[in-house]
Parts: structure tokens; C-alpha cells; sequence
């Protein structure tokens, strides 16, 4: 028994159904030979057209594809290479940032040495210095001078004009080897000199170091007065080559060659 679809009138065949009978159809001409001499190269020409079109197609898809990956490739080289000089100019940039650090830090610990090398020169200068132990003051007695007052006949030293309670300064450096009292010299000091020479400061009213004390020019080391043998306030100054009596030199000279105005 055979079944058959009905075909409505409003029912078209499906695709399946068409293309069957359109082979049929042309399996049925070339079977009764109508389909010939003429119609075979037609048929060849009808159906190496589609093959023909699916190549165009084919191609023109790959030559598409291909512009379209050259293209990407080219747009990621650029990026590519942007990125490398991004880079190299960075690495660059930081190496002359790293450059000039180096300069300035270099420029500064110059600087910083020749302030320092400046400020030694000057402390040593400063300490080789020499200054008048009363300042703005002047001599009142000289060295030699002649006088029933001292027991050897004449000053051993010069008297600087002071009144009492004047601050007396060292007049170099040193070390203080005698800080009390002096007999006739009354309270005195007695420095050695870093240039192996000593000083001594009279007559004074206070005392303001203590023996195995260094001092630096200019320092307050007592005040003036009248104590030992005086007949009124001032300093006595004396210069010598050795920490006892008798090794007087000439204080003025002493002073004088050592830069001091007096």
C-alpha cells in the first residue's frame, strides 16, 4: 500500500522535494536523448558556473582575510615599536635624571669638603693666633724699667692699664701649668704655649682655670685686680722662655712678633 502527502492548496514543496524533482527532471531529458549535442555543453557551461563562482568568492574571502591580518600585524608592530621607544626614552630620561643626582651629589660634597678645608684653615689660624690679653688697653709700665718696687732692680714684664674686675684673655694657645697664689706676683696664672714659650698674668683678682687646662686665644681666663705686690689694679704681662722667674724675654716684641698690636 503506497501513502501519499496531500498538497494543499496553500502548501508549497520543500526545498528537499524541489531539488529531487529538478533532478529528475533532467535525468529523464537526457535519458530520452533530448537533451544533445547543443544541450550538453549548455548543461556543462550551467553547472561549472556555480564551481566558478565559489572560487571568485573563495579568493576574494582570502584576499580580504589576508589584507585584514597584514593590517593587524602592521598596527601591532607600530604599537610594538611605540612601546620600545616608550621605553628606550624612559630608560633614557631616567639615566640622565641618575646623571645629574650623581653631578649634584659630586657638586655638593665639593662644596661640603672645601666649607669643612675653609673652616679647619680658619680654626687653625685661629689657634695659632695671638691676641693683647686686656683688650682696648694699653701699656702703662715697660719692660726693664727701673723701680726700688721689684727686687731685682727693673719690670721683668709690662703692666697693661686694667681696672679691677677687667677680663684678662690668654694671649695663645696652651696648657695651664700654675693657676693660684704667686707671692709679690700675687694670684697668677702661668701658660706653656703650644710654640713651647710661656706667659704669665698677674695681680689678679680671680682666677678662672685650673692647672692641665687648655685655653685658645682670646679666652677669659681671670679678672684684673691688685693682689701681691701692687700700689693699684692692672695687669701684669711677662713673657718667658721657661715657667720660672728669671726666664723673662721682652713681652712687647714677644707679642709684636706673633702679630699683636701694641
Amino acid at each position: 500500500m503506497a501513502f501519499t502527502r496531500a498538497t494543499g492548496k496553500h502548501r508549497r514543496p520543500s526545498r528537499i522535494t524541489r531539488t529531487t524533482a529538478q533532478v529528475a527532471s533532467v535525468a529523464a531529458l537526457t535519458t530520452t536523448g533530448v537533451v544533445g549535442g547543443l544541450a550538453a555543453p549548455a548543461l556543462a557551461a550551467d553547472t561549472a558556473a556555480p564551481e566558478q563562482n565559489n572560487l571568485s568568492q573563495a579568493l576574494s574571502i582570502g584576499d580580504s582575510l589576508a589584507d585584514r591580518i597584514d593590517a593587524q600585524a602592521a598596527a601591532q608592530k607600530k604599537a610594538a615599536d611605540a612601546a620600545a621607544a616608550k621605553k628606550k626614552a624612559e630608560a633614557e630620561a631616567k639615566k640622565r635624571a641618575e646623571e645629574a643626582k650623581r653631578k649634584a651629589e659630586e657638586k655638593a660634597k665639593k662644596e661640603r669638603e672645601a666649607k669643612e678645608r675653609a673652616a679647619r684653615e680658619a680654626e687653625r689660624k685661629r689657634l695659632n693666633s695671638f691676641v693683647a690679653p686686656v683688650s682696648g688697653s694699653y701699656v702703662s709700665t715697660a719692660y726693664k724699667a727701673s723701680s726700688g718696687l721689684w727686687s731685682s732692680g727693673s719690670h721683668t714684664g709690662i703692666d697693661f692699664h686694667a681696672a679691677t674686675g677687667t677680663a684678662v684673655h690668654a694671649v695663645g694657645s696652651g696648657t695651664v701649668v700654675e693657676a693660684g697664689w704667686g707671692g709679690a706676683y700675687g694670684n697668677n696664672i702661668v701658660i706653656k704655649m703650644n710654640d713651647g714659650t710661656y706667659t704669665q698674668y698677674g695681680h689678679l683678682s680671680s682666677i678662672g682655670v685650673s692647672v692641665g687646662q687648655s685655653v685658645t686665644p682670646g679666652q677669659q681666663i681671670a679678672l684684673s685686680g691688685a693682689t701681691g705686690n701692687a700700689t693699684g689694679p692692672h695687669l701684669h704681662f711677662e713673657a718667658r722662655t721657661g715657667p720660672d722667674y728669671g726666664s723673662d724675654i721682652d713681652p712687647v716684641a714677644y707679642l709684636r712678633s706673633h702679630g699683636v698690636n701694641v
